[in-house]
């Protein structure tokens, strides 16, 4: 995708948006002829250039950051949420309170209209368990429990739900037969993931692996099939949604993948 659609990566602590502030002395007007005069430089350069998206990028980018001044502070300020809402998502406990501040923030992001949120539960490989599954299982399913099932139980007590899609999963799961004793080791071949909200029926499951849980062998998804049931929840046609790469028109679906009816039905 272009470099427009880069995501804000928020940062952990009490600052996860750093520069909101303008700098000291600096007034709003002199804030707003700044960008005016850079973005009028900007265009001067790029005249006779071929079409730069990174640079597109760059001024758009400036453009937000000046809109978040104003609106990211309040979106971001945990302080206003009330003593229940911050223990339904594991506030108040050291293990789960920094995955549940991302849950809690995700759904003040969604409230005020942005469109897509990915969060990390044990970033940098945290559930990665070739040592001793048990003990890491036990440490991330304590951290990520609480504060994802708080998430659903405020988006649903809000009537926020049935218009917000939730996917839990991962880029793999773990094998069946163990791994430096303790240890688990990669199984992209059958794995779980699951979906709540936009639309998604509950209560179901589909497909299942064999005896051991090794290979998928019934109703297999491919992540093709993920994606498109994904878009087709948001109301998109994959076979349809394209963009412009490298001079082709591409899908997100690449050439493949079919939407899983069953979700849905």
């Amino acid at each position: 995708m272009p470099a427009s659609y880069e995501g804000m990566q928020f940062r952990p602590g009490d600052t996860p948006l750093l520069h909101l502030k303008p700098p000291a002395g600096v007034s709003d007007a002199e804030q707003r002829n700044q960008l005016a005069l850079l973005k009028r430089l900007n265009e001067i350069w790029s005249r006779d250039k071929k079409e730069d998206g990174e640079l597109d990028a760059r001024i758009r980018s400036y453009e937000l950051a000046y809109k978040m001044q104003s609106a990211a502070p309040e979106a971001v300020d945990l302080a206003k949420e009330s003593a229940e809402t911050r223990t339904l998502y594991g506030l108040d406990e050291d293990e789960t309170r920094a995955f549940g501040t991302n849950c809690l923030m995700a759904r003040r992001l969604v409230e005020r209209g942005v469109r897509f949120i990915e969060l990390y539960s044990g970033s940098g490989s945290g559930w990665d368990a070739h040592d001793n599954v048990e003990l890491n299982h036990r440490k991330w399913c304590k951290a990520s429990d609480k504060p994802i099932a708080g998430l659903l139980t405020d988006l649903k007590a809000r009537g926020m739900l049935e218009d917000t899609l939730v996917v839990w999963g991962g880029e793999f799961g773990r094998t069946p037969f163990n791994e430096k004793g303790l240890g688990r080791d990669h199984n992209p071949w059958g794995f779980t993931i699951w979906m709540a909200g936009g639309g998604v029926k509950k209560g179901q499951y589909i497909g299942s692996t064999d005896e051991i849980g090794m290979h998928a062998v019934e109703a297999r998804a491919h992540v093709n099939d993920i994606h498109a049931s994904m878009l087709h929840a948001l109301g998109l046609d994959h076979l349809k949604v394209t963009y412009m790469h490298n001079g082709r028109a591409e899908r997100p679906t690449v050439v493949a993948g079919e939407v899983i009816k069953q979700l849905f039905a």
